[in-house]
């Protein structure tokens, strides 16, 4: 480990950040509200001390840049928003181990690297005020979906650009953002698993091969309502029943994919009484892989068998797309860097997908080689207030990632 990194810094700067942004339910760092602000001009001051420009862009992502003798630049990201009663270290980890590797590199080459480094702290990767994740990336990619961005309202009834508005950020310039990748050669992102894997395998750390596809839809079944009493179980058309056989079916569709994963997140029927045969039943369906082709055969096998039970029940069956967006795989030159640099801190690495979407995925989309790192999460848990990562764990995490950093500046020379 470079003798001028301080991972131990870093796990004491979140701990300051918990104490700061979180109560007894967990962080409260929602996007565009007076505590992200707050927490905003926290992280500005823990960099005041390096030679960085610091600005926020037409979408209110913040960068810090430290200019080198190249003009290609290597991108750190993260985001310093959370969940309502989220976790300590969802977002924030990426960012402050960034400014630590930022510390580093103005140290070691005294204010100049070979390469233009820059850290951005995403605005709005959760979504979770206004129900619409990646704001700030995908603003700056140029997939931000404007129409349906301008008409999202949060819970008090106040509308996105009047939020925006309120921090100084004028909703219809938000793509101008996207001039601040002209020279990005390579984005690396760290972040909590989330998910269980690595703490299965008792590895702390993982090496991303790409974000999940994912396909997001309503399935409705409509059968007949009749009377709960009178009617004959081989006479009803019951819309719910047809609708749990799908259940069992999505495991199986799922088991037969390799490492795609189905749920059925929740349930509607009506009339919705204990007194009558359900006559409709909307269910949703999200189907996750890290291959289109997979995916696409998912899909259509979950419509092969809403079909098949709905002909089964005597009921019809309806589909409605929800939401949709193509899987990202990574920079494979960059995923072997992210594996060598696991391998040389901790001695064992692990290729894994990530089913959560990340700020990385827009930015792979923009064209930007990208990769991810992972770091163990404790429980498998994560936006919640028990996510957690052992402390040693978020050490060797802040060392690989800046061994990690290192290899990549090495390579951007070499293109």
């Amino acid at each position: 480990m470079n003798p001028t990194l301080n991972p131990k810094r870093t796990v004491a700067e979140l701990k300051e950040l918990r104490a700061l942004t979180s109560d007894e339910n967990g962080a409260q760092r929602v996007a565009f509200t007076p505590m992200w602000v707050k927490t905003r001009a926290w992280l500005r001051k823990q960099a005041e001390s390096l030679p960085l420009e610091i600005h926020d862009d037409a979408a209110g992502n913040t960068w810090f840049t430290l200019c080198g003798e190249s003009e290609k630049c290597l991108l750190i990201g993260g985001h310093m928003d959370s969940v309502p009663n989220g976790g300590w270290l969802d977002g924030c980890l990426n960012v402050l181990a960034g400014v630590e590797i930022l510390r580093r590199i103005n140290a070691q080459y005294h204010g100049k690297p070979p390469v233009t480094v820059r850290l951005v702290d995403w605005a709005d990767e959760e979504g979770a005020r206004f129900g619409k994740s990646l704001f700030g990336s995908s603003a700056c990619s140029g997939n931000l979906d404007m129409n349906e961005a301008r008409g999202l309202v949060d819970k008090q009834g106040i509308k996105l650009p009047d939020a925006l508005k309120d921090v100084g950020i004028d909703f219809e310039r938000v793509k101008d953002s996207g001039k601040e990748l002209k020279n990005a050669a390579a984005y690396l992102e760290l972040h909590i698993e989330q998910g269980p894997v690595l703490l299965d395998l008792g590895l702390p750390l993982g090496a991303v091969l790409g974000t999940f596809g994912v396909e997001r839809h309503a399935i409705t079944f409509h059968g007949q309502a009749a009377h709960s009493g009178s009617t004959p179980m081989n006479r009803r058309k019951d819309a719910f029943l047809a609708a749990a056989k799908m259940s069992q079916e999505i495991y199986k569709i799922a088991g037969r994919s390799g490492n795609g994963v189905c749920t059925i997140g929740s349930c509607t029927t009506k009339p919705g009484i204990v007194t009558s045969v359900v006559e409709e039943c909307r269910i949703t369906l999200d189907q996750r892989h890290l291959e289109a082709a997979v995916l696409a055969k998912m899909l259509q096998e979950a419509k092969d068998a809403s079909e098949k039970f709905a002909k089964e029940g005597n009921v019809k069956v309806l589909w409605e797309r929800l939401w949709q967006i193509d899987p990202r795989p990574f920079n494979d030159e960059l995923i072997a860097l992210c594996d060598e640099s696991i391998r040389e801190t901790c001695g064992q690495s692990h290729r894994l997908p990530s089913g959560p979407l990340h700020d990385a995925a827009e930015v792979a989309r923009a064209d930007v080689p990208t990769v991810m790192m992972f770091v163990q999460s404790l429980h498998g848990i994560s936006h919640n207030k028990i996510e957690d990562t052992k402390e040693e764990h978020l050490e060797l995490c802040v060392a690989a990632f800046d061994k990690l950093a290192e290899k990549a500046m090495g390579w951007i020379k070499s293109k």
